[in-house]
């Protein structure tokens, strides 16, 4: 092999390399030559312009004689002249502007050089640039196109624990101001699936009424704290309606004061068109309005079925939610129209031998005139405010969650006890806790179909 000054001389492919460029080299008998880029797969011409036959080619660029002869095939299009393509040592072709990775047009094909002595005499060959998959959006959860997971955004934030507010877990987090958190408790994971419960769906309008056969149970308290807790934790327009036409508590209960009641309403039924008329006839407990009954014996009269479904209508035209606190006794006409238009039935009870006896003859009653299905996905609330160690309590909760879809005791309360107006801070916290599964309870219903009567009056 001939050589070269400096330290070009130690290079294997220095002579095809410099001819390209144009550099004087040594040939076999000392004299210096050039050599510049071959045109064609087959034949070599010197810088003088004297065809080389494949021997003295193969002489030249190193390659033995039967190598010489073939015809190589072509390079990447848009490669330089300079550029010597080595097997193992991939290079791009250079990109044309405008429209990268195509060839100019006109451009010649290049010899590929193969280096001797190379593992492998075929030409290289590029492999395929990488497809990387397009990015997913935030929130896209669904597998690209080459299979992998989508990104979830849940995975991007760190999870921090709820604030703990009862029991030494919340003392702790207040105590080291907010530095350890020990996450809830049991009880308090309890509450806040019941809220969440609480704050389902409402397709619709739904219509609540609590009954009782017997006058004295707190089916009142029931029908007042129950509507303060839904409408505590849920945005939708509630109302509560005394038809009590004794001289019902509930506005007391509620507001500690009766101004426009229900009967006035029915006066001017004609002349309601629009939510500002109706906020005439209600007054507000914290997000709760309350259309009370008439305080007046003089001039309180029993509602008819009629008159009550016209009431109803108006109500449901701007309020999502109705609950009736309804009268004592399940015979009179309201009390058909109500349980006619009834989403929910609140059966209101005792752990007591009368209030249990009475709240087991009211669901007889219902189902002698129709309203078994009302019946059987129907809700047990037990006041125990009354409650008496020789009774046993166990035995009363399994004949209602027997019959009912769910029961659920009342605790006594000394707020409750009062018999003034009803704040929901000021309960004891097992009688919220007790309200927040009565109304889980019938939220739970908010998307149930409403159910069939079968005969009722």
């Amino acid at each position: 092999m001939s050589s070269t000054n400096g330290w070009l001389g130690d290079l294997s492919f220095q002579q095809p390399w410099l001819a390209s460029c144009g550099t004087a080299t040594t040939g076999a008998d000392g004299a210096p030559t050039t050599a510049d880029s071959a045109e064609s797969g087959d034949q070599t011409k010197t810088a003088t312009g004297d065809d080389r036959s494949p021997a003295a080619t193969a002489a030249v660029s190193g390659l033995s004689p039967r190598d010489a002869g073939q015809s190589q095939p072509p390079a990447d299009p848009g490669t330089p002249n300079w550029v010597e393509r080595l097997e193992g040592f991939p290079v791009p072709p250079a990109p044309i502007l405008g429209r990268p990775g195509l060839a100019a047009a006109g451009a010649e094909a290049l010899p590929v050089r193969v280096v001797s002595g190379s593992p492998s005499s075929e030409p290289y060959a590029h492999d395929p640039a990488p497809t990387r998959p397009a990015a997913a959006g935030v929130g896209h959860r669904s597998p690209s196109p080459r299979g992998e997971p989508g990104l979830d955004p849940r995975d991007l934030v760190r999870v921090r624990r709820l604030r703990p507010t009862r029991g030494w877990r919340g003392a702790a987090f207040t105590a080291t101001r907010g530095r350890w958190n020990p996450g809830l408790s049991a009880a308090e994971c309890e509450r806040c699936r019941l809220i969440d419960q609480i704050k389902a769906h409402l397709p619709g309008k739904h219509m609540i009424t609590i009954a009782s056969a017997k006058g004295g149970i707190g089916k009142t308290t029931i029908s007042a704290v129950l509507g303060l807790t839904l409408a505590e934790h849920r945005g939708d327009r509630m109302v509560v309606l005394d038809a009590n036409p004794d001289a019902g508590t509930l506005a007391d209960r509620l507001t500690g004061h009766c101004g426009v009641t229900v009967r006035e309403l029915l006066d001017d039924i004609d002349t309601v068109r629009s939510w500002t008329d109706m906020a005439h006839y209600t007054s507000l407990a914290g997000r709760l309005q309350v259309l009370a009954s008439e305080q007046d014996p003089a001039m309180s009269e029993a509602f008819s079925r009629e008159e009550y479904q016209a009431v109803c209508a108006v109500l449901s035209r701007y309020f999502n939610v109705v609950i009736t606190d309804s009268g004592t006794g399940l015979v009179h006409s309201a009390m058909g129209g109500a349980l006619d238009s009834t989403n929910t039935l609140v059966i209101a009870g005792a752990p007591t031998l009368d209030g249990a006896s009475r709240s087991a003859k009211t669901l007889d009653w219902l189902v002698a005139h129709g309203y078994d299905e009302l019946v059987s996905r129907a809700l047990v609330a037990l006041s125990c405010d009354r409650a008496s160690r020789d009774v046993d309590q166990t035995k009363i909760v399994e004949y209602f969650q027997g019959r009912c879809r769910a029961v659920v005791a009342i605790p006594a309360d000394p707020h409750l006890s009062i018999g003034g107006v009803i704040e929901l801070d000021a309960l004891a916290r097992p009688t919220r806790d007790a309200f927040l599964r009565l109304a889980a309870a019938v939220a739970e219903q908010f998307s149930w179909d409403r159910p069939r009567i079968g005969g009722g009056r």
